[in-house]
């Protein structure tokens, strides 16, 4: 596979990870403001009420939906702001799992993804600018071998 095919599909993944990330998050925090009772009424937050914890989710949602679609711009901007986004995205829902704890573990769960393939989308390209060589390029020691031989073989025949 080619090194813009494998960027182009990590961009893709992290966009589309980070995108529904932030969906699920924004529908948890509307749902968290018009219908409080879908929650656990004995939940504790660290600050303020659930309402509140409601319209923050909501909006580190939004802003992820939003940094979702800028990833599929390619701009290391947008891959940044990603990374920082799905930061806040999985900080938050850790600090609102009192109300639904799975729901809030499934979307840090995504949010952690995004994180992971906006960090390795942009090792990636970086590896391919440098001009380093790729795993698949034979090094000056293999492409000087005869076809026939292996360093098994080489092994095997010093040995004899």
């Amino acid at each position: 596979m080619d090194t813009s095919d494998n960027r182009t599909g990590w961009r893709t993944f992290s966009g589309l990870v980070l995108a529904f990330g932030g969906l699920f998050a924004a529908i948890s925090g509307l749902t968290a403001v018009y219908r409080s009772t879908f929650f656990s009424s004995d939940a504790v937050f660290v600050f303020s009420d659930l309402n509140t914890w409601g319209w923050i989710i909501f909006s580190l949602g939004a802003l992820g939906i939003i940094s979702g679609l800028a990833v599929f711009s390619g701009r290391e901007w947008a891959r940044w702001t990603g990374i920082l986004i799905a930061g806040l995205g999985a900080l938050g829902q850790l600090l609102f799992a009192q109300a639904y704890p799975l729901w809030s573990l499934m979307i840090m769960g995504v949010y952690l993804l995004a994180v992971y393939g906006l960090a390795v989308y942009g090792v990636r390209d970086s590896a391919a600018g440098s001009g380093s060589i790729s795993r698949s390029e034979p090094t000056s020691e293999t492409s000087q071998r005869p076809s026939g031989l292996s360093e098994v073989g080489d092994r095997d025949r010093r040995a004899a």
